[in-house]
């Protein structure tokens, strides 16, 4: 059976996904950026992202960067990954920060408490947003994904939810020497081991401690 799997999210030393403020100007919230330096230097995110400037580094941050893209066939993601816009949506020609060409190129299921139409892009990525809630979405995700695994993306909240339920199967968390001070923060009220996780696997790269959470069986 798919798996529901959280890869390569960053989080700050002091345990938030993404610094304040969030909005067009900063996506990640102010200072955010610096909690995903780890991967953007890497040679598979350079690959996917890049100008082909850069070659990107190699080792343990890029070896947990290819891991993440392992085995995809559907993402599931919270409207504040997919934009910095709230409530009904005034404008639906934002089709994500991506571009026209943007780097799933599997079917994402968008989280929102507004319907919206699909939306089909370049290189086989289709959005679609769900309205009725955490469950809809992974169905909606596992038929998508035809045997393989949904990736889970952000932002924090979204995660939050899924781990609540205990609808998360694995967990790859990748933790910055960085303090943002503010956001949204990931631990708040969340108690792992007595929602049944527990931590397999702790390695660390000079930019990055990861950690591999799964549920217990």
């Amino acid at each position: 059976m798919s798996q529901l799997r959280v890869c390569c999210f960053g989080l700050s030393l002091d345990g938030y996904g993404a610094g304040p403020h969030q909005d067009l100007t900063n996506p990640l919230g102010v200072g955010g950026v610096q909690v995903h330096q780890w991967h953007i230097a890497t040679k598979t995110f350079q690959r996917i992202h890049g100008d082909g400037t850069v070659a990107g580094t190699t080792g343990i941050d890029d070896a947990f960067e290819a891991r993440g893209l392992e085995n995809v066939g559907a993402w599931i993601m919270g409207r504040n990954m997919f934009g910095p816009f709230r409530g009904p949506w005034a404008d639906e020609t934002w089709k994500g920060w991506w571009g026209d060409n943007p780097p799933y190129h599997v079917p994402v299921f968008v989280l929102t408490h507004f319907p919206r139409p699909p939306i089909v892009m370049e290189g086989g990525t289709s959005f679609h947003f769900v309205s009725d809630g955490i469950q809809s979405a992974l169905r909606q995700a596992r038929e998508a994904a035809g045997g393989k695994d949904i990736r889970l993306g952000g932002g924090v909240a979204t995660i939050r939810a899924y781990l609540k339920a205990g609808l998360v199967d694995e967990m790859h968390l990748a933790i910055s020497p960085t303090l943002l001070g503010g956001g949204e923060n990931f631990w708040k009220d969340l108690n792992l081991p007595a929602l049944g996780y527990v931590c397999e696997e702790s390695v660390a790269s000079e930019k990055a401690a990861h950690v591999n959470i799964r549920r217990a069986q």
